[in-house]
């Protein structure tokens, strides 16, 4: 089939045999999976309402929601089976209680987003539940709000366990649970791999009330810590699944620890199994499949699928509502040179407009070891940049070397959570990171998200752009393609459902990164900078150029 003028442009040359480090990584098919309805009849018809005049830039064309799984239950409207007239607008008229909704204010989040005001009620009502709803759109909330409600009804030993596959979301969820219960002394331990397991044993047998952990850790507890410390998982009366299809997915390694904490736990007919998701996968939707009880309400599932951009080709709502996908075409050879001058672009107020002092750009890696290098050559390039700019310069400040970090597997756990923090309290401006942070982390600031490499997994993809634009915010993302990332690419805008475009700068001058890569001694002063980095990386090396401690050998 001939190809489109699009494809031919970012095709650039004919496609060549796969190197031997492209076999490392299968393509995925172009025809991937897709979250559809459950419901194979016709589609529902769009609901529509008139918004006051102070809101109507706001307002936004609703589908409705996946109809729950009934068991001998009549069939209900879509969602909650409330008209948008008629929808909640606040958290009391969902049932929350009266304490929870002043936590909520507190952190200030006053009024229910759709998966909210879907799930929390049924969550209540003590049905299992899948719930699927785009990145931002506060899932976090919407079952721990239900879980602690219910638990200030009987506050008792471990009553909630929730499990997410990485350590700096698990800290988050922690957070945000402290916070929400705080008001009812809710006693909270996190159970993750890089910290002392003799603490965190110790906390276990405290009987705390509720448990956030990533499944190895918390297998590893019940494998050595001995009878005192696991006692209190038995009597747990909810199992959250957080980025439940990543957890359950076979390529992430994580199903034998998870079998293993499920051995230890209630069944599933004596407890609240919530699995929580941007992208639904058939693994999550195996769910429905299982056995019930008869004495257990049937299973609710909430796939939020509202239009979020009608005028670019009709989006399946996988990616937020205000983010700008964007492609820049870019050489093999040059990719560290394109990113230092566009992140030079973004970062300063070099033809863009007054608030990029206030950007904030997380780059994606497929892998650690570029990630390490990547970091290394912007901190010396950012060094140069910072020395030889003028002072005068309004985004000087942003160009310091300390300005960048990075996050990855590779780094120890302290360091990782320390990074994290500047990243989120805007002291480090470029955070460089692997997919470690392409899931579910909340960091609002974010502005820009670039893929240094295409993401092997449309799946993937959706998670990364959704670090930014998230709860209503506006973002961009930029995709690095090169000639032999083409196919990957369609496979992405297949599953989003909707097309990249070329990226553009947004000031009033236009900037072609491609020139200012090749004029002056941007292509020199970036190739002498990697070739430091890779030197210290060699010689074991940090990213300042010190040589990390040597054990003397006894």
């Amino acid at each position: 089939m001939a190809k489109t003028r699009k494809e031919q442009k970012m095709l650039g040359t004919t496609l060549g045999p796969a190197s031997e480090t492209d076999r490392d990584f299968p393509l995925p098919s172009a025809k991937r999976r897709r979250i559809s309805s459950e419901d194979d009849g016709e589609e529902p018809q769009v609901q529509t309402y008139t918004a006051p005049s102070r809101i109507k830039s706001r307002v936004q064309t609703l589908k409705p929601v996946v109809d729950p799984i009934f068991q001998g239950e009549p069939p209900r409207p879509p969602g909650n089976g409330l008209s948008v007239e008629t929808m909640p607008t606040d958290f009391g008229s969902v049932n929350v209680a009266p304490w929870l909704v002043h936590s909520l204010r507190t952190m200030q989040i006053h009024n229910p987003t759709e998966i909210q005001r879907s799930c929390i009620p049924e969550i209540l009502k003590g049905r299992d539940c899948i719930g699927g709803s785009r990145t931002g759109t506060g899932k976090t909330v919407a079952f721990a709000v239900p879980i602690l409600q219910k638990w200030s009804e009987d506050p008792y030993g471990i009553y909630a366990i929730v499990m997410t596959p990485t350590r700096e979301l698990a800290l988050q969820i922690y957070e945000q649970f402290t916070a929400l219960g705080a008001p009812q002394a809710l006693k909270t331990v996190l159970v993750t791999g890089g910290t002392d397991m003799r603490a965190q044993a110790q906390a276990l047998a405290k009987r705390p009330h509720v448990v956030i952990a990533t499944p190895g850790r918390l297998a590893d507890h019940i494998a050595t810590s001995g009878e005192e410390t696991v006692r209190g998982l038995r009597r747990v009366k909810v199992v959250v699944f957080d980025e439940a299809d990543r957890l359950l997915s076979a390529s992430a390694g994580m199903l034998p620890d998870i079998s293993t904490c499920l051995s230890t736990l209630p069944p599933s007919s004596e407890r609240l199994t919530l699995l929580f998701t941007a992208t639904v996968t058939p693994e999550v939707r195996a769910l429905k499949d299982q056995p019930r009880a008869k004495n257990r309400p049937p299973l609710f599932i909430s796939e939020i699928k509202d239009q979020i951009d009608p005028e670019n080709g009709g989006s399946k709502a996988l990616v937020p509502a205000k983010l700008k996908q964007t492609y820049l075409q870019v050489p093999p050879t040059h990719k560290d040179a394109f990113v230092y001058v566009l992140l030079l672009h973004l970062l300063t107020s070099d033809g863009q407009r007054s608030t990029s002092a206030d950007n904030q750009v997380i780059i994606f890696t497929n892998r650690t070891q570029i990630a390490d290098l990547l970091h290394r050559t912007l901190h010396k390039l950012l060094g140069i940049t910072y020395q030889s700019a003028d002072p005068s310069h309004a985004s000087i400040a942003h160009l310091k070397p300390t300005a960048v970090t990075s996050l990855s597997s590779a780094l120890p756990q302290s360091q990782r959570t320390s990074n994290l923090a500047s990243f989120r309290a805007s002291t480090a401006r470029i955070l460089i990171s692997t997919d470690l942070s392409s899931r579910g982390l909340d960091i609002p600031n974010c502005t820009h998200v670039i893929n240094y490499d295409v993401s092997r997994d449309p799946v993937d993809y959706v998670h990364r752009v959704g670090r930014t634009a998230r709860a209503g915010r506006s973002g961009t993302s930029v995709t690095f393609v090169s000639p032999r990332d083409v196919e990957l690419v369609l496979a992405i805008e297949d599953y989003v459902g909707s097309k990249m475009v070329e990226w553009k700068s947004e000031g009033e001058e236009e900037v072609n990164v491609e020139t200012r890569v090749l004029r002056g001694r941007t292509l020199k002063d970036v190739g002498e900078c990697r070739m430091e980095a890779l030197r210290e990386m060699e010689g074991g090396k940090d990213v300042k150029g010190y040589r990390g401690k040597i054990r003397k050998k006894r």
